[in-house]
């Protein structure tokens, strides 16, 4: 798999079969709720604008119009045009503390980002000074051009992120013979301090560089991880691994099943006829321990209890399918032993694991038995990308903790994904970062990856079977993992910020769900809308 692309690769070409994973129900869900059974007519509306207050790393937090004026798709890369204008005043240096500009495929879960060279700094526009950094003055419109990797043929519409004003859904690819012409007679390097402000109203201009041989984009997929009582998903690109918590598997110290194990391994049979790519029929059962003992002892166990639930795994699906057998022992927890929560994180180590490569053209059947249990973890949920909006609808629900109120828009869904839209309020008289989440707020024993970043303690339940969904994470590569979701810095003193946290997708026919907001509490009844 490719994580960085240089400009010169050929690129990847990416199914957009997983829109059928689970058609049946989309369609029909489609059909019943907007009539019709394709998506929705993709039309062009450009500009697509923002508006709303972002972070500066000076704090002063200004409201910021930006604006999408094209998403083209060349033969050689995606180039996108905006524009970006600030109302308030500003004085000195400022750097935006949005998270990098980012296309998402919102069926597929790729996500690709900007070219850069090995400095780090951008293509497209260039800064006058070579820093990094452009001139800004108020009521003064920025225009950016900017290069991205070339999107697949198939992908029609992308969710576009880092601005700082949360998702910008439903943007259309544009299909181009040639890239646009250069400015004329860039104006950006002749107005470069603010004592030598263009008219307002005026817009600035940058020469424009395109990527050469040292140019680099990162690719990646997007992470997701749906957990249960019994069981949790972990997907990854093309990758599945589907983890059934070992208490419901094994005794304490013993390989031998327990008597509710062998109908979870059924279940979980059923569940990965249904999700295996046939053309790669491989599964790894990887076996887990937690801490206790020493590493010989653990890795021994870990392989047998891996072998017990092979040899139970094969008697289920039969021949077709080609079934390994890893041992990991107390090398790879997912929850951090030894705090408060010892004893639930060690519970949450010990687990074996079933990873494969998915099949992206498999149809979701409404009598599979996993759809309605806490196996439904592995079951994928993809409806059409969502259109485009600037409008969150109205707070369904809101909390106030230590001077900061959290208000909660409604969910919306976005192919494979649901958004969530939430809004800060400072209400005290001096700046604060209110505790959101992260370490802080990790359910007992859950995994601290899911967990990274400041809304990372957020999370979705369905009660009605029990299924945790938290907020997806961007992998990059080599170790490299992005939140899907906006950090939250300081607020100042009576100013509200949007922020905007992604979740995977319940089925098309979760109306409601429950959001675990940190230290704010739950929120019920909170309604998902397209």
């Amino acid at each position: 798999m490719a994580w960085k692309t240089p400009v010169t690769a050929v690129a990847l070409t990416v199914s957009g079969a997983l829109l059928l994973s689970g058609c049946t129900a989309t369609a029909g869900w489609w059909s019943e709720t907007f009539g019709g059974d394709g998506p929705p007519e993709v039309t062009e509306e450009f500009p697509y604008v923002r508006e709303g207050r972002i972070f500066q790393d000076t704090g002063q937090d200004n409201e910021m119009t930006f604006s999408i004026t094209g998403l083209e798709r060349t033969d050689e890369y995606t180039v996108m045009y905006y524009e970006v204008t600030y109302s308030d005043e500003f004085s000195g240096p400022n750097r935006n503390l949005s998270m990098a500009h980012t296309l998402v495929d919102p069926m597929t879960g790729r996500v690709y980002r900007q070219f850069l060279d090995e400095d780090g700094l951008k293509y497209g526009s260039e800064s006058p000074g070579g820093d990094g950094l452009y001139p800004v003055h108020d009521e003064v419109t920025n225009e950016y051009v900017r290069y991205y990797p070339r999107l697949p043929d198939e992908v029609e519409q992308v969710t576009f992120i880092g601005s700082g004003l949360g998702a910008m859904t439903g943007i259309p690819v544009q299909d181009v013979d040639e890239e646009r012409a250069d400015p004329e007679d860039p104006n950006g390097a002749d107005h470069l301090t603010l004592d030598n402000p263009p008219p307002r109203g005026e817009n600035l201009t940058f020469a424009n560089r395109r990527p050469d041989e040292d140019a680099v984009a990162d690719e990646g997929w997007v992470q997701s991880f749906v957990d249960s009582q019994i069981a949790s998903t972990t997907r990854d690109g093309d990758r599945e691994i589907i983890s059934l918590h070992s208490d419901v598997m094994f005794a304490f110290d013993s390989s031998d099943l327990t008597p509710e194990a062998e109908e979870v391994v059924r279940r979980a049979a059923t569940t990965l006829t249904a999700n295996v790519d046939p053309e790669d029929p491989t599964i790894t059962v990887i076996g887990h321990t937690d801490g206790i003992g020493s590493a010989s002892y653990n890795d021994a166990l870990s392989v047998d209890r891996a072998e017990t639930v092979r040899d139970l795994l094969a008697e289920e699906i039969g021949s077709g399918y080609t079934l390994e057998v890893e041992g990991r022992g107390m090398d790879e927890p997912v929850a951090r032993e030894g705090g408060p929560d010892d004893e639930q994180a060690r519970a949450r180590n010990r687990r074996v694991e079933f990873s494969y490569v998915y099949n992206t053209s498999s149809e979701a059947s409404e009598e599979e038995a996993y759809d309605e249990d806490a196996l439904g973890v592995a079951q994928r949920n993809v409806t059409w990308p969502a259109p485009y909006s600037d409008d969150p609808g109205s707070v369904v629900a809101s909390g106030e903790l230590d001077g900061v109120r959290l208000d909660v828009y409604p969910l919306r869904r976005d192919g494979a994904y649901v958004l969530g839209t939430f809004a800060l309020t400072n209400t005290g008289d001096e700046p604060t970062i209110p505790e959101l989440g992260g370490t802080d707020a990790i359910l007992a024993g859950g995994p601290e990856q899911f967990n990274k970043g400041t809304l990372g303690g957020f999370q979705l339940l369905e009660p009605e079977n029990g299924l945790v969904r938290y907020v997806a994470q961007m992998d990059f590569g080599e170790g490299r993992y992005s939140s899907f979701a906006e950090e939250v810095h300081l607020l100042q003193p009576g100013n509200t910020y949007d922020l905007v946290a992604v979740f995977p997708a319940p089925a098309a026919d979760v109306e409601r769900l429950t959001l675990r907001a940190g230290p704010f509490g739950e929120f019920e009844e909170i309604p998902v809308e397209y």
